[in-house]
């Protein structure tokens, strides 16, 4: 089978598609034909080992001191079913699944791959029936953090919220569920991206090259940094006195409930990811370069062969 490696850390020329043997699923796993993944933020920065200077070792103890231990990228994806292991009950052959393959040692930038059923740190579940793969394969890990931040915060209808960096993966996800649970929503983005942050659902769209946030005239109840760009020291002049700061660079957990209710609301059609451009596995070098150049918006999708 077709699979994307990489055997060093660097730029995206670091990715090499070759043939590797199709694996076989293990007692509690699953055997999934891959369809479509995406490239993530989180997938550039692994490849070029770009950590913040406080998590650099932390991180390189992980993914690979030297080299990365996880050969394969690839953090989300959506494909079928194709066999199961002698243990694995949740699912059926053909059935159409998407999730993730967080801390798995591989990713999903293959034809096939093995997953567990169940594990700690991940999630798998049938995917929304009214959407694509490439549309489901681009829902879990934006959709999936964005709804953990906006619980954190405790979010309730009626809310104001600012969501700063609305046109990425996680600030789309954001604005749409936000919205989605009775928010009033303030999407902060740059000028080309204005009409793609009100079409989200956005209730006021704020160009962030022509005017800084903090001197809007208004507070929120929460102010949520979708790209890790601005800080809670400066989220307090816009803050109510009981408001809440929530972002990316804070911890995140993955939970099959929230998976299933990112699955429920897609289906009902207050969910619908943003798929910015479309690359086959065989142009995943390309692909790495437009993410790296930071003119990414919504989600970056991976095309997998037959």
């Amino acid at each position: 089978m077709q699979a994307v490696l990489y055997h060093r850390y660097g730029g995206p020329e670091v990715l090499r598609l070759q043939e590797i043997e199709k694996p076989a699923p293990g007692k509690n796993e699953i055997l999934v034909k891959v369809h479509a993944a995406t490239v993530t933020s989180g997938d550039a920065r692994l490849r070029s080992s770009d950590f913040p200077p406080l998590f650099w070792l932390p991180a390189r103890l992980i993914f690979g001191l030297f080299a990365p231990k996880k050969k394969i990228l690839g953090h989300e994806w959506a494909g079928t079913i194709e066999a199961l292991g002698p243990d694995a009950s949740r699912f059926q052959v053909g059935d159409a699944v998407f999730g993730t393959t967080t801390l798995l040692k591989t990713g999903s930038y293959a034809q096939y791959m093995c997953i567990p059923e169940n594990w700690k740190n991940g999630v798998v579940e049938k995917m929304p029936s009214n959407l694509s793969f490439e549309q489901a394969a681009a829902l879990p890990v934006g959709a999936m953090t964005a709804l953990f931040l906006l619980r954190k915060a405790e979010i309730r209808s009626g809310m104001d919220i600012l969501v700063y960096g609305a046109s990425g993966s996680v600030g789309s996800y954001a604005v749409q569920l936000a919205r989605a649970l009775g928010a009033e929503v303030t999407g902060v983005c740059s000028t080309q991206n204005q009409e793609m942050v009100r079409s989200l659902g956005a209730h006021q769209v704020v160009d962030y090259k022509q005017e800084d946030y903090t001197t809007l005239g208004r507070s929120f109840d929460i102010v949520f940094d979708a790209v890790g760009k601005t800080s809670k020291r400066k989220a307090r002049n816009v803050l109510k006195p009981k408001g809440c700061f929530v972002g990316v660079n804070s911890m995140t957990q993955e939970q099959a409930a929230h998976l299933v209710e990112i699955r429920e609301m897609a289906e009902k059609d207050l969910l619908i990811p943003f798929i910015d451009r479309t690359y086959p596995l065989s142009e995943v070098v390309e692909a790495h370069r437009y993410v790296d150049s930071g003119r990414k918006r919504g989600n970056v999708v991976l095309t997998i062969p037959e």
